[in-house]
């Protein structure tokens, strides 16, 4: 038979012989992680079944990101539970703060994700290691717990859409442009329980960065997965990454897989994207995408570009280009947060920080802090912000009368000098 990548990887780890959409399958995973929210209701669920010990010490992950550093004696405590946790039982893979990142970020980097892995994270967007030619999917605590037992999961088989990204891009346009356009195309249910297969020209052009970003943005348009082949640059991604730490400790080889030519799509788009423009979700959703210059007269009193979304060394790159010799206006909080402490060191070494620091933007240690309206950075009555985050749900980053718009980097940072949700071009 004909499969789609995704239905390969889960037929490998389910020991079936043959696969279909809509199909419940019990899968042994490579990856299991938790984070400061979600891992310790799934420690409780773990200690209330009377298990003694991990399924496999090397094959969890768990990564204080959310509320760190601790905001208040509960964030505290919810570390100290992780922590204690992962003392315990030995646990390789626990990284906090001087080590620590924002955890979808910080993963790959280290080397823990592999193309053709399963991974399942307490985190809707585990999703985001598709880049690497990986099933990755969020998953609820206690499924997570289970996983801490016996290294397995149950998942329904999803159908798979593939989307088709065709031309070259515009210099302003990246990867969130790509998925925001898209999921303005299906909307946010538009993809429910499917895996988001993104293939096309404009998508091999793409650094590993921009893939991330729209793997990571699959859940938004309701998606179980975001997915995309194993080619040069993932190879050259993956090997780079070899020579860390925590990659020698749990060093292991791994396989490729790609979709064969009469596999099964339940939906199949197509885009032309060689004339598309930057592209910026309005207040309540992700799906409210529109061209940046629709927003023009919107003024911001908050800019933040961070995240799991679009905190990397190459998000920061193109807004300190953006933002040199400038001043951001005087009106704009500007909040800059590296997603790890590497992405932190070597914008620091690129003198990105300083150029953010001239700017008259601040900088934060990793943390997922305003994304989710946790800390360092939420919004009061009525403000309005523009993110690189994923999210703009109503009251996502604050009151529940204030306003998220979403961006690229380059937006966000124009539009931080702006005092105005601005094009690149502008500045």
């Amino acid at each position: 038979m004909s499969y789609t990548i995704t239905e390969k990887i889960l037929l490998e780890h389910s020991g079936k012989k043959t696969i279909a959409p809509g199909e419940f399958i019990n899968a042994g995973i490579d990856l299991a992680l938790g984070n400061d929210i979600t891992a310790p209701l799934a420690i409780k669920e773990f200690e209330k079944s009377g298990a003694r010990r991990v399924f496999d010490n090397k094959k969890i992950a768990l990564i204080p990101d959310h509320f760190t550093p601790n905001k208040d004696l509960k964030s505290a405590n919810q570390c100290l539970f992780l922590r204690r946790f992962a003392v315990r039982h030995k646990i390789k893979h626990y990284y906090e703060l001087g080590s620590m990142g924002i955890e979808h970020a910080l993963l790959p980097e280290l080397g823990l994700v592999l193309p053709g892995d399963l991974v399942i994270g307490a985190d809707s967007h585990t999703c985001t290691y598709g880049a690497l030619g990986a099933f990755s999917t969020g998953v609820g605590s206690t499924d997570l717990a289970a996983a801490f037992i016996n290294g397995r999961c149950w998942f329904r088989t999803p159908e798979s859409m593939k989307f088709v990204y065709k031309g070259r891009l515009d210099k302003w346009v990246g990867g969130k442009d790509l998925i925001l356009y898209a999921i303005g195309d299906i909307g946010v249910d538009g993809a429910l329980y499917k895996a988001m297969e993104f293939t096309g020209d404009a998508v091999k052009d793409l650094d590993m960065d921009g893939r991330f970003t729209m793997c990571n943005m699959a859940i938004e348009a309701g998606g179980k997965s975001g997915i995309i082949a194993y080619d040069r640059k993932t190879e050259a991604y993956v090997r780079g990454r070899w020579a860390t730490a925590a990659a020698k400790s749990n060093k292991r080889g791994f396989k490729i897989y790609k979709s064969d030519k009469g596999a099964r799509y339940c939906d199949v788009r197509e885009y032309d994207v060689s004339k598309l423009e930057p592209q910026v979700a309005a207040p309540d959703l992700p799906s409210n995408s529109v061209d940046v210059g629709k927003l023009k007269k919107v003024s911001v009193d908050q800019v933040v570009i961070g995240s799991c979304t679009n905190g990397r060394l190459s998000d920061l790159k193109i807004a300190a280009g953006v933002m040199k010799s400038k001043k951001v206006n005087s009106r704009v909080r500007t909040i800059i947060i590296p997603a790890t402490q590497q992405i932190y060191l070597d914008a620091l070494k690129a003198g990105l920080i300083e150029t953010f620091l001239e700017a008259g933007a601040m900088v934060s240690t990793p943390t997922c802090g305003p994304c989710l309206g946790g800390h360092m950075g939420v919004l009061g009555a009525g403000e309005t912000a523009i993110a690189t985050t994923n999210r703009n749900f109503k009251g996502r980053m604050g009151d529940l009368t204030s306003k998220v718009y979403l961006s690229n980097p380059a937006v966000a940072a124009a539009s931080a000098v702006k005092g105005r949700i601005a094009h690149p071009e502008e500045v």
